[in-house]
């Protein structure tokens, strides 16, 4: 779950075209905060632990679905920096910080990675550069992920990524913020990005899945009327896999995220199976 948006998760980026809200409603629930609550953080309002505790009622292993989903997000970041030398990160849907960030774990294999935070959010973008204010080799930019273009294009970005070396482009449990479109929407936006990016770069993407038509529209649903159409879908497995067209697939594959390189044999693991957060990465040639 996040991009408020996001990475969160579970809520979605504003529509093309329109101007980027720079106002905090606490009245409407939002993914990123949303996400902060699910991960025992203290950013988030009334109306966002209301709506939690609703989805918890059909989807009861979200809390589980959210922690795990941040636990692989820190295993992706160490093991790309650690065993495949990356040292550029692009986290779209970034999400409100907590613990561990992408660019604390970058950071701690080599202190020279460098981050770019993009969330739609107006409280990521506070919270983030309150954060990230003494370190000169991260930013947070606030924009709709779908901007290819000007996230590109950032002051902070260009100052920041070198596209002509390798980067990791980070989609983690964003991609159901975005409704079906051919040309916003999840394969069109993942195209987009690897088409600006060097060969040897990653693709990190994953989102909630269902085989359950029932918690599939459910949760699309609920979600859609609660973030007042800042959503996608809940998608299938085979939706997921059409997003890494072309690339090579990194072991262990497409999995349930809690199942990706686990740390050890006793890590958590994603019990529940109503709906599971599925995904993995991707090189580009």
């Amino acid at each position: 779950m996040r991009q408020s948006g996001a990475r969160t998760s579970l809520g979605g980026p504003m529509q093309s075209g329109k101007q980027l809200s720079t106002s905090i409603d606490a009245d409407v629930p939002t993914a990123a905060r949303m996400y902060d609550y699910y991960l025992g953080g203290k950013d988030n309002y009334a109306a966002d632990r209301a709506a939690c505790e609703e989805l918890d009622k059909v989807v009861p292993s979200t809390r589980a679905l959210a922690l795990n989903n941040r636990r692989f997000l820190q295993r992706v970041v160490r093991t790309l920096a650690a065993d495949y030398g990356i040292r550029q990160f692009l986290d779209h849907g970034s999400g409100l910080p907590t613990q561990d960030n992408v660019h604390q774990v970058a950071q701690g294999v080599d202190p020279s990675s460098r981050v770019v935070y993009v969330d739609n959010d107006p409280m990521v973008l506070v919270h983030g550069r309150a954060l990230l204010d003494q370190n000169e080799q991260t930013a947070v930019i606030q924009a709709d992920m779908r901007d290819t273009d000007g996230i590109f294009s950032h002051p902070d970005t260009r100052r920041l990524i070198d596209l002509s070396q390798p980067v990791a482009a980070l989609f983690v449990s964003v991609m159901h913020c975005l409704p079906d479109s051919e040309t916003d929407g999840p394969e069109a936006l993942a195209r987009r990005v690897a088409e600006r990016l060097a060969p040897g770069s990653f693709m990190v993407m994953c989102q909630l899945v269902s085989e359950d038509p029932e918690v599939r529209d459910f949760v699309t649903g609920f979600m859609d009327r609660t973030t007042q159409g800042h959503w996608g879908r809940v998608r299938q497995e085979k939706d997921v896999a059409r997003l890494f067209a072309g690339m090579e697939i990194l072991e262990p594959g497409l999995v349930e995220v809690s199942s990706w390189r686990p740390d050890s044999e006793v890590a958590p693991r994603q019990l529940t199976q109503e709906w599971i957060e599925f995904g993995g990465v991707g090189r580009l040639r």
